[in-house]
């Protein structure tokens, strides 16, 4: 069994936030992949289901982003899991918006939702590192993530949704090489070639007769007496 927390903050008002992209990525993974419906459970949402054949817990803990950790531990405990079962979606300053990274272990490189984590079960939990890009100054860090995704982000956040969502079995199965190979496919999918093959240039007209064409040495008036014959 697996635990897969999407970290964020409850209610209608941060439901948009950069900050709330990990609740977005397990809500898109619940919905494709028919889990059972969201319900309260150690403070936050939980639902199950399977993915590549393992079954996997959804948890989207409700206890504010820097007490996630506590939500996280609860889950844990009750279900006799060990931080290796359990993987946390995040937002990540640090990684161009779209760009996705896996990770076990670490620091929480000051992610008040991980610095939670690490003081509730420790650091050997794995990561999925979802870029929502930098605002170029930390003291802007507070309000932009806090902040809703613009419409201009709305194209490649679903690319990046839909991706995760292809690889969530390939992730469940422990093949993260796939998993991220099936959100590279929708976030960079390869270039289709546009270069139909060219006919080859026809040669310009010489005015000279084609070759094996024989010379009509008639005058005009002669041939149009013989269309007559």
């Amino acid at each position: 069994m697996q635990l897969w927390v999407g970290l964020g903050n409850p209610g209608a008002k941060y439901a948009g936030n950069r900050h709330n992209i990990g609740w977005m990525a397990v809500d898109r993974i619940a919905g494709d992949h028919g889990f059972s419906p969201w319900r309260a459970k150690f403070q936050g949402s939980l639902c199950e289901g399977t993915l590549g054949g393992e079954k996997v817990l959804l948890l989207k803990p409700e206890t504010y982003m820097n007490l996630s950790g506590q939500s996280v531990g609860e889950a844990m405990r009750f279900y006799k899991l060990t931080p290796a079962d359990v993987t946390v979606f995040h937002d990540e300053l640090d990684l161009a918006p779209g760009k996705l990274r896996v990770k076990s272990g670490g620091g929480h490189a000051g992610h008040n939702g991980l610095r939670s984590m690490h003081q509730h079960i420790g650091e050997a939990y794995h990561r999925i590192r979802l870029g929502i890009g930098h605002p170029g100054h930390k003291d802007r860090v507070a309000g932009y993530v806090l902040s809703d995704f613009a419409k201009v982000d709305q194209d490649w956040l679903d690319d990046l949704m839909r991706g995760i969502s292809d690889g969530a079995p390939e992730l469940a199965k422990g093949d993260t090489a796939r998993f991220m190979n099936a959100v590279a496919l929708r976030t960079a999918p390869p270039r289709r070639s546009t270069g139909a093959a060219k006919e080859p240039a026809k040669p310009a007209a010489s005015g000279l007769p084609e070759a094996g064409a024989e010379a009509d040495a008639r005058s005009p008036l002669q041939r149009l007496m013989d269309k007559f014959k």
